[in-house]
């Protein structure tokens, strides 16, 4: 294995430094692909997708973006490898990392993703997990440099479930110095362990919503069931009714912003339609620059530094 190997499970294997570069690489990569120019620094190079919950934007994006880098992506789905008859993880590792040079895992457990990059010899990337979503973060985080430059020193709204999403954003407000308030239901709080935080200097937790957006620059939210937890879907819109983004929480935020949501919507449970597809909201941008930013990251992660 490279000594200089490293991985993305979660925001904070990065520095700021790190993400800093990265959002520079991304607007550079992201201006040649609509000037239609080829740009393929990973000829040659082969990424591997491994996919355990279903996915449209990480396949499509990450499948996209290795091929227009110049690269090739092979899709697995653990239904149709030796994954999902019982091989261990580690050995799946041992084998996968020697067949390709980049590998991008959507699973279920934080500590399926982390066991399989110990027995990597190239670098894993983060999909999706049940604990963290650091690409969608990245993207988000991006998206709203574009409309209103740097995220430092800002409020994020995060409305909802602290789920995956959520604990993102939690890291990463640490990391680039932002704040993050939170609303969530009773019985759904951030549990700051699982988050991975080190500490609560930067977020603040609200009872009521209305508050928690009060003055953000950004508000954002996510679906109320997860995959995975299906079986609650029942009992979580009883416990989220008071929990949507619409129009009136909007108006309570800064005059000036964002609405973010990393798709897939529920229009009429999460938020409504009237902010999803309202002059505030930036969903699109946000959903095509999972493209841009993961190019970035995984021009990075197999190159270093480029000039």
């Amino acid at each position: 294995m490279a000594a200089n190997l490293k991985h993305f499970l979660q925001f904070r294997d990065f520095s700021r430094a790190e993400f800093e570069y990265l959002f520079e690489r991304t607007r550079i990569i992201k201006e040649r692909f609509k000037r239609y120019e080829q740009y393929w620094p990973l000829a040659d190079r082969t990424l591997v997708m491994i996919f355990e919950k279903a996915s449209t934007r990480t396949r499509l994006s990450f499948e996209a973006g290795m091929h227009q880098l110049g690269g090739s992506a092979i899709y697995l789905n653990t239904r149709d490898s030796q994954l999902g008859r019982g091989e261990p993880v580690e050995d799946a590792g041992q084998v996968i990392s020697r067949m390709s040079d980049i590998v991008m895992i959507r699973t279920f457990e934080q500590d399926i993703i982390e066991r399989f990059a110990r027995n990597s010899r190239v670098p894993v990337i983060n999909g999706l997990t049940n604990e963290y979503h650091p690409c969608q973060v990245l993207a988000d985080i991006h998206t709203y440099i574009e409309h209103r430059g740097s995220i430092t020193g800002k409020t994020v709204a995060w409305i909802g479930d602290s789920n995956n999403m959520c604990n993102t954003w939690l890291q990463a407000a640490e990391i680039l110095d932002f704040n993050v308030h939170v609303s969530t239901p009773p019985g759904y709080e951030v549990e700051p362990e699982r988050a991975g935080l080190f500490g609560a200097e930067h977020y603040e937790e609200f009872k009521d919503p209305m508050e928690a957006a009060r003055g953000a620059d950004l508000v954002t939210t996510d679906v109320w069931t997860s995959m995975g937890w299906e079986a609650e879907n029942e009992e979580r819109l009883k416990d989220f009714a008071d929990w949507q983004v619409d129009g009136d929480m909007m108006r309570v935020a800064a005059s000036d912003a964002l609405f973010m949501h990393c798709l897939p919507a529920h229009r009429g449970e999460e938020v409504a339609a009237e902010v999803i597809d309202g002059p505030q909201s930036v969903v699109w941008d946000e959903a095509e620059n999972r493209l841009h930013v993961q190019k970035a990251l995984m021009e990075y992660l197999l190159l270093g530094k480029v000039a």
